[in-house]
């Protein structure tokens, strides 16, 4: 056989190692993500089953449907009052989310740009933050809140406990850490230069920080912005420990509120927990892009 014979039978099999190995991976990544996926399919599929079905058949919920509707959307929709509550959670979540990036990004830009005495300390202290459990601290912050006072027209007890600045204002100080390192890793892979040129043309330290620092970080801040609203969304503990009116609770208070005792509707539960996760699965949706190049953020230079 010939030199060129035996050079052309390698590239063959290299380029036939190569499509098996393709393969391999999508059968893989598409096996992983129907796992990851299964949870939510079983919920939106048991979401639109009657209860008394369920009830009616030997193999209880993992039976066969005989019928599907809609008649469990609707019954919570109504029964639970759901809009409250969204209204509650997008209260709590939205100042939230943006007073943390506000605070994290200024403070982000004090230690990445600036050569001072304690920025090095200061990071570690607001980054050891989030190293402290929330159940360590609820008993005195507790105390606090009673102790606070909030006027009468931010809170109908002249208290910050049992107040929705009261949750914005440990959310943000828990999330401040963690968003305070990210973006002090990344401002500082951006050029000093840029800061030395704005100088020199007369820019002020918050016009810098507006307007040539912030833009530069938009995937950065656009990733942290989709995790920190899942996250905040998702919260249950803050919500149940400093409101005392089930009135001002978020969403997820309403899926507790279906958890009963002695009797549970997994069907309405189902459906509940389906629409709580609508917001965050259009929100992922509508920032998947930036997410994905906020996760790549320093994996690649030049």
């Amino acid at each position: 056989m010939s030199i060129s014979a035996v050079a052309g039978q390698r590239t063959k099999n290299n380029r036939l190692r190569r499509r098996l190995s393709r393969a391999g991976l999508y059968a893989f990544l598409t096996l992983l993500a129907f796992i990851f996926m299964w949870p939510l399919l079983y919920a939106v599929y048991m979401s639109l089953r009657p209860y008394g079905e369920i009830v009616a058949n030997v193999n209880g919920p993992f039976s066969i449907a005989r019928s599907l509707s809609l008649d469990n959307y609707l019954a919570v929709w109504n029964d639970q009052n759901l809009p409250a509550y969204y209204w509650n959670t997008a209260v709590i979540t939205i100042p939230a989310v943006f007073l943390t990036l506000w605070v994290s990004s200024m403070l982000a830009f004090a230690i990445s740009k600036f050569s001072w005495r304690f920025n090095l300390l200061v990071l570690m202290i607001f980054t050891a933050g989030n190293l402290l459990p929330p159940q360590v601290i609820i008993v005195p912050l507790y105390r606090l809140y009673l102790l606070l006072p909030l006027p009468g027209q931010l809170n109908d007890f002249p208290i910050m406990y049992d107040s929705f600045l009261g949750v914005i204002l440990i959310h943000a100080t828990f999330q401040t850490g963690f968003c305070t390192f990210v973006l002090s890793n990344y401002m500082k892979s951006l050029s000093r230069e840029l800061v030395e040129a704005a100088q020199m043309d007369g820019a002020g330290v918050f016009t810098i920080y507006r307007k040539v620092i912030l833009p530069l970080c938009t995937p950065a801040v656009a990733a942290l912005a989709t995790l920190l609203t899942v996250w905040i969304y998702n919260d249950f503990f803050w919500a149940l420990m400093l409101f005392k009116s089930g009135g001002k609770r978020p969403i997820t208070a309403a899926l507790n509120n279906l958890s009963g005792t002695f009797f549970t509707d997994p069907t309405q539960l189902a459906a509940i927990s389906v629409m709580a996760a609508v917001p965050t699965i259009v929100l992922y949706i509508l920032l998947q892009r930036f997410f994905v190049r906020g996760l790549t953020l320093g994996s690649a230079k030049g």
